[in-house]
Parts: C-alpha cells; structure tokens; sequence
C-alpha cells in the first residue's frame, strides 16, 4: 500500500485519517495541501476516481464561483490554482482516492 493523505494542517478530518493510518501501523505520506497542493496528474487522477464535484470544498466561500465554470478543465484550473478549495483529506492508495473521513472504504485498502 502506498497511501498518500493530502490534508490541511488544521482540519480535524484530516488528522483523524492520520491517526486512523498510525493506529494500524500503515505508513502513509502526509502532504500539506495548503503549502503544497496537488500537482495536475494527481489532481486529475483523484477527480477520475471521486469526481470533481466531490472534490470541491463547497463550504468555502470562494467555491461558489466554480458553480459558473462551465468546463471541468476550467475548474481543475481553479483548484491547482487554489487548493483552499479541495475538501480534505484526499486519501490516495495508487489510483484509489476518497475524499473525507471515510475509514470504511480504507478498510477495503488493507
């Protein structure tokens, strides 16, 4: 398992899927999606697998502007423009994702 946790340092999600992952001894790569973000190919990768809708933090203010974009390649843009518009944590395990605290999908990974 190769898991990779792209979270925000003070998202309580994002530190309980850290947590979930330590509990059971599963290495995992933490990386701040805030300072860091996500480059095109794992961005477009984790759409694949969740879908860019479910992506998209809609409890950000800034998000309702992506409702107007009408092409997904324009709201793929706006997010590697601004990662304070992905919903955390994304969760990768190869070309797996989740999005959120979802511990039973992660189960499934072991």
């Amino acid at each position: 398992m190769n898991i990779q946790i792209f979270g925000k340092s003070k998202c309580f999600d994002t530190k309980k899927a850290e947590r979930y992952f330590k509990e059971r001894g599963i290495k995992f790569q933490a990386v701040d999606l805030l300072r860091f973000g996500m480059s095109r190919g794992e961005l477009t990768s984790v759409a694949k697998a969740v879908g860019l809708e479910t992506l998209v933090d809609w409890k950000n203010a800034d998000s309702a502007l992506l409702k107007y974009l009408a092409y997904d390649t324009d709201k793929l843009e706006k997010l590697l423009e601004d990662p304070r518009l992905i919903r955390a944590p994304v969760v990768r395990n190869g070309r797996q994702a989740t999005v959120g605290y979802q511990p039973e999908i992660w189960k499934s990974w072991e």
